[in-house]
């Protein structure tokens, strides 16, 4: 895998990693419950800090990182949460499966620039963030089961 497929695939980590804190802050901003917000906020945080490590990659490999903004299926998926939370009142079961649902295609990306050839270092960082995508991913299952419990 050369350079420029190496910048590229960390590229699309990053907007994976906008997507996401993007997405989060959106959630906290409608969730119901301060322990669920304070959730979604570091979840947030997460994801801008894992944007800032990949960064750190490209910018070591001569390239040039994403923009800010994430991606337009992002774009898209946090004005769906948005219309969703205003037709649903904004439940917090509502949120959670939303999250849930960005974090399955956040794990997606992260498979699939595991499959590819990457440098031994970069992998390292890859496979560390795809871990941490992983138990945030568990987390919002757990809280939304919790939650659909809760409602049941």
């Amino acid at each position: 895998m050369d350079n420029k497929q190496v910048i590229d695939t960390l590229n699309d980590l990053i907007e994976n990693c906008k997507d996401g804190e993007f997405g989060f802050n959106a959630s906290a901003e409608h969730a119901r419950t301060d322990s669920l917000k304070q959730t979604f906020l570091a979840r947030s945080q997460d994801c801008r800090k894992a944007a800032e490590e990949l960064r750190g990659l490209v910018g070591q490999l001569g390239g040039k990182s994403a923009a800010d903004g994430g991606t337009i299926a992002g774009a898209a998926h946090r004005g769906w949460v948005a219309v969703k939370g205003t037709l649903a009142g904004y439940s917090d079961l509502n949120m959670l499966e939303e999250a849930e649902r960005g974090e399955d295609k956040a794990l997606e990306r992260y498979r699939d620039a595991l499959k590819e050839d990457l440098p031994a270092d970069v992998r390292v960082v890859v496979q560390r963030q795809y871990e941490g995508a992983k138990r945030n991913h568990d987390e919002i299952r757990t809280l939304r089961n919790a939650a659909r419990a809760h409602d049941a």
